[in-house]
């Protein structure tokens, strides 16, 4: 990494350590907590749906390991965005399960998304798509196992998707509050599911600028992963215009150094610990901002060969070759630097936000975790 690319970095983790204070907040904890009303509600929905038989155990079967394992970062950034600007009570057991309502929409997404780029893996597990084209592989059904495993993709991600809406609107919290967050809700999965087809159209004209690249990155996953979380949290508690939009200066930015970090796991991430491929974003053919940046500045010679090899059957050779023309053409610099940048206006934004100490440096912490993390 070259010495100013090293420098922003490091400069945004020193603007964070800055923020950060010791905190009553037990992130695990958090987590653990999340998990647990997750699988609660996929219990509930089981015990709904225990007369449907055995093909529907096996859809919630899948459904439990949907949402198991994550970082838990949408979660976390709605709890907080809540909490920007009281430290009085709530009721806790409501404010954790509208919370965890994002965490089902997150696997919605994730389950559509790996059928979308026929990923064979996600967390170390078969995707959800491989799972159901094994199951009836294994048991000799007839048809294509592959079409079923398609098919039992898209109607789960579709039942978690519709389960995150349930799990918002009954979450128990004044119905009044909930009825401005279901707003922020909405305008959330229309962007996401907005900007997954302009993912595809994409990937289908094999082209994109940095700037398409930029907007894809915005609407599929920025914005819902911290801002729209941030925004329904804080209606939840009744927060004014004023703060929600300080959560914007913050989150917006923030969301896309999240996603661009993803970017450089999908190229350079060990598979040991990100439970992908190695350049499993290369195999797949996704035309990132990384991509897009290398694909500019790379000789032309060398950005023609990467062109043509993304979305090939790539040899660990093959995925060399290419992580070195990217590199080599100064993107993976430039996209660090662009973290740093990002990450810096967004630390900037929070400290001058009108929000509690406390939530000011926790949400510094919960920065830093999702802008530096190896998975």
């Amino acid at each position: 990494m070259k010495d100013n690319v090293r420098h922003r970095v490091v400069g945004a983790a020193v603007h964070a350590s800055r923020l950060r204070v010791v905190t009553s907040w037990d992130d695990t904890a958090f987590r653990d907590t999340i998990q647990r009303t997750l699988d609660g509600f996929v219990d509930e929905q089981a015990s709904r749906l225990a007369d449907l038989g055995d093909d529907a155990a096996r859809l919630v079967a899948e459904a439990h390991r949907s949402v198991s394992g994550g970082k838990r970062f949408r979660a976390a950034f709605c709890y907080w965005g809540f909490h920007a600007t009281t430290d009085g009570s709530a009721d806790e057991e409501a404010l954790i399960r509208a919370a965890a309502s994002l965490e089902l929409l997150h696997a919605s997404a994730l389950v559509h998304d790996d059928y979308m780029d026929d990923s064979d893996v996600r967390r170390g597990r078969p995707a959800t798509h491989r799972a159901f084209e094994a199951r009836h592989r294994e048991s000799g059904w007839t048809g294509d196992p592959g079409q079923y495993g398609a098919a039992g993709a898209i109607l789960l991600g579709d039942l978690l998707l519709s389960w995150s809406d349930e799990m918002l609107r009954t979450c128990g919290l004044e119905h009044g509050v909930v009825r401005d967050a279901l707003g922020f809700f909405d305008t959330t999965r229309s962007e996401v599911i907005t900007g997954q087809f302009l993912d595809v159209s994409v990937q289908a004209r094999a082209a994109s600028s940095v700037d398409d690249a930029m907007r894809v990155l915005r609407y599929k996953s920025a914005k819902y992963s911290i801002e729209r979380p941030l925004h329904i949290g804080s209606a939840l508690a009744g927060c004014s215009s004023a703060v929600r939009s300080s959560l914007t200066e913050f989150g917006l930015p923030l969301g896309e150094a999240f996603q661009l970090r993803d970017d450089l796991l999908g190229v350079y991430g060990d598979p040991a610990v990100t439970g992908k491929p190695a350049g499993d974003d290369l195999v797949e053919g996704k035309r990132t901002v990384l991509v897009a940046v290398a694909l500019s500045r790379a000789p032309r010679d060398a950005a023609a060969r990467l062109d043509k090899q993304l979305g090939a059957d790539l040899s660990p050779a093959d995925v060399s070759e290419l992580r070195r023309i990217i590199e080599d053409s100064g993107a993976h610099a430039e996209v660090e630097t662009m973290i740093g940048d990002l990450t810096e206006r967004s630390l900037r934004a929070l400290a001058a936000a009108p929000i509690t100490e406390r939530a000011r440096n926790v949400l510094g912490d919960l920065a830093r975790a999702a802008t530096q993390r190896v998975v």
